[in-house]
């Protein structure tokens, strides 16, 4: 079984969207028993907090159910639970690398680092956009699920 943990700055927006998203997928594809998702936090900022309203409004939209959640921090044994360590932009890249440390580091990637134009998925809680974080978010989790089939790992 592969596990998967999306981490984004606190925990409540990007996140959480791409832990549901990722989920959602992998049940219409089949394949709850191979992969085991999660989501955390970067930073302590909102610990204990469920998604931002911006969050479950738009997975609402999409018809997307959302992983029961509150935001958690990202610990140093995350790194040996999970297979892959997903980040959304650099500086969650940078944090991760620092809490998992050299041994696990390697695991660390940005999600549209799958996808055919890696980059940053942009932080609604400050841009307000989250039809743009969602539209890369379900960009970078297709890709991400087309990765793990074409490695034979799902």
């Amino acid at each position: 079984m592969i596990g998967i943990l999306f981490v984004c700055h606190g925990n409540i927006c990007r996140s959480p969207m791409a832990e549901s998203v990722f989920s959602s997928l992998v049940a219409a594809h089949g394949m709850e028993g191979c992969v085991f998702v999660a989501s955390a936090a970067a930073h302590s900022d909102a610990l204990g907090e469920p998604p931002h309203r911006g969050t479950r409004e738009k997975l609402a939209r999409e018809g997307i159910p959302l992983i029961p959640h509150r935001a958690r921090l990202m610990t140093a044994a995350d790194g040996d639970t999970y297979d892959y360590l997903i980040g959304m932009d650099d500086w969650n890249v940078r944090d991760m690398r620092r809490i998992v440390g050299e041994r696990n580091a390697g695991k660390v990637c940005k999600l549209l680092d799958f996808s055919s134009r890696p980059r940053a998925i942009a932080d609604p809680w400050y841009t307000g956009n989250f039809d743009e974080t969602f539209d890369d978010i379900v960009e970078g989790c297709n890709a991400l699920l087309k990765h793990l089939v074409a490695a034979g790992k799902i």
